[in-house]
């Protein structure tokens, strides 16, 4: 057994003999190879390890077949456990985010110039009069990715700053993603990392609704449509009605004369129900996961097959086929998220009374933020 190429501050390979029996270590780049057989079944290797490299600050995970990432020669067949330096700050300058996030600015800025404001977008200058929507959009965003930032950031889970998409759809963006990097230790963290995003989002949601319910409707708002242009009309969430009746503006939603504001607030809410649905690795993924343990595999199976419904009752039902495509397009996402899996914690330990009541608040306010035609388009 090579115990060279063990740092002084990484566990000597006879650290390990109660789970993995070690023949060699080895480097590559910064990481330390462990070449062995487990001791134990597989998935217990890690659950027992992970404290004592977690507290010399490595991460670990058991490879069958481990790929190297530089030139060194490391075995491709038997067990290698691969401990690498835990990291969970932001090193240098993140470039791509910062970019994502400007792109996705101005492409929000666009959609909310030409399609609320009615601003010719000849004139670039004249466009940053929409800057409020584009607050409003990525400000409820941002807030959800950086709760689950923050959460990560808490429990020593490698997560990268938010990935904004700039396209200009009708919000002029598709929303925005972070990375997960590092393992989740136990259930406590997969529940707090995937609650946080829609509750924070939820806060800034309600937020960013209630001022703009306070706005007056633009003055083009105002004016006679244009009987040539294809009408866009957003249905409301019960959250969405919530918040304006506890702000006396009922009469103003109903009219849908509303400040473009308002409509960063539908955003977070439809965002927080499609984040919510209880599947893969999405954030209800994460919380059922949480919850339930490895049944969630099976309350997994079943989304596909309820939006798949969805969109049927849309159709036959309410005669509506705007919104069809949305339940269409995210029955199939879900089902290929099903056959992925949920994330699995390193410590399958059950969750504590209050994070399941938890739970169940965070689903009846995703449900608050659901409708199931989010919007209808009239043709000219």
């Amino acid at each position: 057994m090579d115990g060279s190429a063990t740092p002084a501050d990484a566990p000597a390979p006879d650290r390990l003999d109660s789970a993995f029996q070690v023949y060699q270590v080895r480097r590559d780049g910064d990481r330390l190879l462990y070449v062995g057989d487990p001791l134990v079944p597989p998935d217990d290797v890690e659950r027992r390890l992970w404290d004592l490299f977690r507290d010399r600050g490595y991460e670990i995970s058991l490879q069958r077949e481990y790929v190297p990432d530089s030139e060194t020669t490391v075995p491709t067949h038997g067990w290698v456990l691969v401990a690498r330096p835990l990291s969970v700050g932001v090193d240098g300058i993140p470039w791509t985010n910062v970019v994502l996030a400007l792109a996705t600015m101005a492409s929000t800025l666009f959609v909310g110039a030409v399609r609320w404001y009615q601003i010719d977008p000849s004139n670039p200058i004249d466009m940053l009069r929409a800057w409020p929507f584009a607050a409003a959009v990525l400000g409820v965003l941002a807030v959800h990715e950086l709760g689950h930032y923050v959460a990560s950031r808490y429990h020593g889970v490698d997560a990268s700053l938010p990935y904004f998409i700039p396209i200009p759809t009708l919000i002029g963006t598709m929303g925005a993603v972070i990375r997960m990097k590092g393992r989740i230790p136990d259930r406590k963290a997969l529940f707090d990392i995937g609650a946080s995003g829609p509750l924070a989002g939820l806060v800034a949601t309600v937020i960013v609704s209630a001022i703009g319910l306070q706005l007056d409707p633009l003055a083009v708002q105002q004016g006679i449509p244009d009987p040539g242009a294809v009408e866009v009309t957003f249905n409301h969430p019960l959250l969405l009605q919530a918040i304006a009746a506890a702000t006396g503006t009922t009469g103003k939603l109903q009219s849908g004369a509303y400040h473009p504001v308002v409509f960063g607030g539908w955003v977070g809410m439809f965002v927080t129900f499609l984040n919510l649905l209880p599947v893969g690795q999405l954030d209800g993924g994460h919380i059922v996961r949480s919850v339930v343990g490895e049944r969630q595999e099976t309350v997994a199976a079943a989304v596909p097959a309820a939006l798949f419904g969805l969109a049927g009752y849309v159709y036959f039902v309410r005669d509506v086929t705007d919104s069809i495509g949305i339940w269409i397009m995210w029955g199939l996402l879900a089902t290929g998220l099903a056959y992925a899996g949920p994330a699995t914690p390193i410590r399958d330990d059950q969750l504590g009374s209050k994070r399941r009541a938890l739970a169940l608040l965070t689903f009846l306010l995703g449900l608050a933020c659901f409708t199931p035609v989010p919007f209808e388009i009239a043709s000219p």
